[in-house]
């Protein structure tokens, strides 16, 4: 994401001057986060509407997108162009102005005042170019289509007529209106994510990072195809924290990947593993990914009933990717780690304070129930004060390194908050021409009436709409377009939501787009699309339980404790099961009918007994099958260990 800099003869900013601007721009908007989030400007007793704080979040975003990202995605530039300075300084002017008049002109947009449709358009163009080049061209087509729809849908046929809105209108309820740029994606984005982005930032800083490695490496190396448990448990720590797939497959698999290939795993079955690996730590509590914070604020709830809702979930996803690493290292003969990779344990144990900092963070969150940027901002506290003191390694970071952590927060969030500005010109094209509801609408009637279809339906326009965009602009899109007509045929809210989160995200590893298998690929260098159809086959269990907690939410912990108990146990079970039939093993080679019935018996395990009426019979069906194929497994292994002995002798 940032260009190389030097100093050569061009007509621009040199770096001499560009890479401290884009420095103090990065660090300012960290600090106003910061000062947001602990309330400074209520102790000191000035009073502004939150738009104000968003708008300036997104003046100080704009510009070091400019500055820092060239107009050509992998140009090395040796000066920031007067173009790109010229588009910074009028980004910078347009949303400052906003910011500044928005008392004055945020009633009167329905007047269509010059002085909210020109700042609007320049907002507008700029911010669809920044968006551009961060991200590429599929999100900015997407919103270009929702804009022209604004304009001109009065001319589409039948449901999808929309109240079409002239550009002076449109530009200018898109920047002042709470439900366009500055809408609810903005609010989390710029509240929210950057002190969770700065918490990673610090755990980086500080070691941290390099602690949740050494830990899986020291937790895993010891057992058969240790490099692909290590892969698995680093990527879903790391996960936790970055939210973001493709960040955590290029931060762990620089190191997984080619210690996975070394033990002679297929090159890319090793990229397939991390990128499914990264995938999942989106949904993985404690921390989850943006999307996380956006769904808690959309359905009115708090992020620790997001976070405990995809607990269950996200635990049967990385359940399911271990038990057939485990397999497949067993069928392949892949032996554990040599003890010289693995690290001290007493060095690793010596990064125990790391983990203090997530007690700290989820007693906030869970115990006392206090805002996500609150609890954040004091794991982060907790993260330098004990580092400071305890150090990993014998090493104690550097004030420089904590000092820089800031601005690189500010540089990280800033795709960030490109992408969820951008993503409130949908919800305002969706709310100003009443094409929500048509969607809402369009689709139930297309489900004709059946739930199931309406899944399905909803489960492919999911992973369309993914294809090739971050996952908080999939999300957006998806709770805007595709959530609400799950709502409405009476599915639970949040279990609704969750489904189209699982979906949209699992376009990252979906051909054929799938960023972050195409990510691992380049590291594994192997073929993008081999890599990206072992990944489904790795992900297989995102595919199945979205559908599953959504039918029974007790698989979201939502129902009776019995109930939630026995979908747990069954789920499990199945999930076992059908990890083996891919992988092919037990104890030993499972022959092709083996394998087919393990995963039909798991499947049928999977499904709760709350789903639909009769389905505590599947669960029987599935766990008696699974035991008699296990016992069947235990003597067939048995019989060819009792055949080598004999051979032996």
């Amino acid at each position: 994401m940032v260009s190389v800099y030097e100093r050569k003869p061009g007509f621009g900013l040199s770096a001499a001057v560009g890479r401290p601007l884009i420095e103090f721009l990065a660090l300012c908007l960290t600090f106003l986060a910061i000062a947001w989030a602990v309330g400074v400007p209520r102790m000191a007793g000035v009073a502004f509407y939150p738009q104000q704080y968003m708008a300036m979040m997104l003046a100080l975003a704009m510009p070091i997108a400019f500055l820092m990202l060239p107009a050509r995605r992998g140009e090395v530039r040796h000066v920031v162009p007067w173009y790109d300075c010229l588009a910074a300084a009028l980004s910078f002017g347009a949303v400052v102005y906003m910011a500044v008049r928005y008392p004055q002109v945020v009633n009167l947009i329905f007047s269509k005042p010059a002085s909210a449709w020109i700042p609007g358009t320049i907002i507008i163009v700029l911010l669809l170019e920044a968006v551009r080049r961060a991200t590429g061209w599929a999100l900015v087509f997407i919103i270009g289509a929702f804009l022209l729809y604004g304009l001109f849908g009065n001319y589409l046929p039948g449901r999808f007529a929309g109240r079409a809105q002239d550009w002076t209108m449109l530009a200018g309820y898109m920047a002042y209106d709470s439900n366009g740029i500055l809408g609810l994606p903005m609010v989390v984005a710029a509240t929210i994510v950057v002190t969770f982005i700065l918490f990673g930032a610090l755990l980086a800083a500080t070691g941290g990072t390099k602690f949740f490695t050494d830990a899986a490496l020291l937790a895993m190396g010891r057992f058969r195809g240790g490099s692909m448990k290590i892969a698995v448990v680093a990527s879903a720590l790391f996960g936790s924290v970055s939210g973001s797939a493709v960040a955590n497959v290029v931060a762990t698999g620089v190191v997984t990947i080619p210690m996975i290939k070394r033990d002679g795993y297929p090159a890319h079955k090793a990229g397939a593993i991390e990128a499914v690996a990264s995938t999942g730590g989106q949904m993985m509590p404690p921390v989850m990914g943006a999307a996380a914070f956006l769904m808690a604020e959309f359905l009115q709830i708090s992020y620790a009933e997001v976070a405990m809702a995809a607990l269950v979930p996200s635990l049967l996803y990385y359940a399911a990717l271990f038990i057939q690493t485990d397999l497949d290292a067993a069928r392949l003969g892949i032996a554990p780690l040599a003890k010289s990779e693995i690290p001290d344990r007493r060095s690793v144990l010596s990064g125990w304070h790391f983990g203090l900092a997530f007690v700290v963070l989820i007693y906030a969150l869970f115990t006392l129930g206090w805002q996500p940027e609150r609890a954040a901002l004091v794991a982060c506290l907790c993260v330098v004060i004990t580092s400071a003191i305890f150090g990993y390694e014998a090493v104690r970071p550097k004030l420089r390194a904590l000092f820089d952590a800031f601005p690189e927060t500010g540089k990280s969030v800033v795709e960030i908050i490109l992408i969820s500005a951008a993503s409130g010109i949908v919800i305002g094209v969706l709310n100003v021409t009443g094409l929500s509801f048509n969607l809402t609408y369009a689709l139930v009637q297309l489900g004709g009436g059946n739930p199931l279809v309406l899944l399905v339906l909803s489960a492919a326009v999911c992973i369309v709409l993914g294809m090739g965009l971050p996952t908080l602009g999939v999300y957006v899109l998806l709770a805007a377009l595709v959530a609400p007509a799950l709502v409405e045929v009476g599915f639970n809210p949040i279990a609704a939501h969750l489904y189209i989160l699982y979906f949209g995200m699992m376009s990252m590893i979906t051909p054929p787009i799938a960023i972050a298998a195409f990510a691992a690929a380049s590291i594994a260098k192997a073929p993008p699309m081999a890599t990206a159809m072992a990944s489904v086959k790795f992900g297989w269990s995102a595919f199945i339980i979205p559908f599953l907690f959504v039918f029974s939410p007790t698989l979201i912990l939502i129902g009776e404790p019995a109930s939630i108990a026995q979908a747990l146990v069954t789920a499990v079970v199945g999930v076992w099961m059908v990890s083996a039939g891919l992988a092919g093993y037990l104890f030993t080679r499972l022959s092709r009918l083996s394998r087919a019935l393990f995963i039909v018996f798991g499947l049928l395990a999977l499904v709760p007994a709350e789903a639909f009426h009769g389905a505590g019979y599947t669960d029987i069906i599935g766990v008696l099958g699974g035991m008699v194929l296990f016992v069947m497994e235990v003597r067939k292994a048995r019989q060819i260990k009792q055949r080598g002995k004999e051979a032996l002798v």
